[in-house]
């Protein structure tokens, strides 16, 4: 065992102190099957290595908005991106004697192993944008190759099958590899679209980090009209470049995710900011907690639990007046809940 999974290990009790504890109580226990018909005693954790951004306050309000309806005892613990430290929070979960763990994103040569040992220990997992590779353990998604794909067909719709790009990856992260699968299949299908140049990072602040690089990007490649930013932080990032150089006009940007401050920005006089894909974050993180019920109850969720994504258009914001997400809900209800990891005892946070 390592130096740094002893140290962390250590530190246990005041992290389980620190962590965020959730009323039980919440659900009516007897309508739901063992164990969760005393879901005071049942511990669950999400284990994060994403946490900075809109997105991922999001997710985490649908998880524990999911786990207190059910009434269980939730523990966050949040590794700010140490792809290490996340690993020893799963070991550190299961000191804990948590029923079950949502590791959400990381790396898979961090992860896998780490997931194994929560597997042979007894607990049941879920994986929300992370391949763990393993077969007894669900994968949560939001079917990011679609994403990816509706994204990219819009772009299309706007620009036609003709412009340079640039292009926002970081290899390694497996939503975000999910979502090059279908760039390379729409420049594959399209000669004309060119990948003129190649950026991304994630160190924090992940958007202003993004805004330098490309600032780098537009000075070298003037003649990029169009750029695939397919993570609502990289197309923030863009963004702030793109309004910097007073390219606003003549540059589009396409992306995957929403939030309150990205419709915000979208619908800004004359944003570069056209569409993007997206589900509802909090509605997956709800759907992350049910998976994982289910499975605690002996049920099988299958296993990939996919939420299906949404294109949203800069035209149909302001069309719509739409200013929040609630707004964005209020018009799409297929965006507003996921019929997706539900059963008939399954209680859903109040509406």
């Amino acid at each position: 065992m390592r130096i740094i999974r002893r140290k962390a290990l250590a530190l246990i009790a005041g992290l389980a102190a620190a962590a965020v504890t959730l009323p039980a109580g919440f659900a009516q226990a007897a309508d739901m099957p063992a164990p969760l018909d005393n879901p005071g005693d049942v511990k669950i954790a999400l284990v994060r290595y994403l946490s900075t951004g809109d997105f991922f306050q999001a997710y985490l309000s649908g998880v524990e908005q999911q786990a207190k309806a059910l009434g269980v005892d939730l523990r966050v613990l949040d590794s700010r991106q140490d792809a290490a430290l996340q690993a020893d929070m799963v070991d550190q979960a299961i000191a804990l004697g948590v029923d079950g763990i949502i590791i959400q994103h990381g790396l898979t040569e961090s992860m896998k192993e780490a997931a194994q040992r929560a597997v042979d220990a007894g607990i049941k997992v879920v994986a929300f944008d992370v391949n763990v590779e393993n077969d007894a353990i669900p994968q949560i998604e939001q079917s990011d190759y679609l994403l990816g794909k509706l994204a990219l067909e819009q772009a299309i719709k706007d620009n036609g099958t003709e412009w340079k790009a640039g292009y926002v990856y970081v290899p390694g992260i497996a939503p975000l590899d999910r979502r090059h699968v279908a760039w390379e299949e729409v420049k594959e299908a399209n000669p004309g679209i060119v990948e003129a140049a190649q950026m991304g990072t994630l160190d924090n602040p992940i958007a202003n980090s993004n805004a330098n690089q490309a600032r780098s990007v537009l000075q070298a490649n003037p003649d990029i009209s169009v750029f695939f930013a397919p993570y609502d932080e990289f197309a923030k990032g863009v963004k702030i470049a793109v309004d910097e150089a007073g390219l606003s006009q003549d540059i589009k940007i396409y992306s995957a995710d929403v939030s309150t401050a990205d419709i915000s920005a979208m619908r800004e006089p004359d944003s570069a900011w056209a569409a993007t894909v997206a589900t509802n974050p909090a509605v997956v993180g709800e759907v992350s907690v049910r998976a994982l019920a289910i499975m605690l109850t002996g049920g099988n969720p299958g296993a990939q639990v996919v939420v299906p994504p949404t294109l949203i258009t800069q035209d149909f914001l302001n069309e719509k007046d739409i200013k929040n997400m609630e707004d964005l809900s209020a018009n799409m209800p297929q965006f507003a809940h996921a019929d997706v990891a539900m059963t008939e005892w399954m209680p859903l946070p109040p509406r």
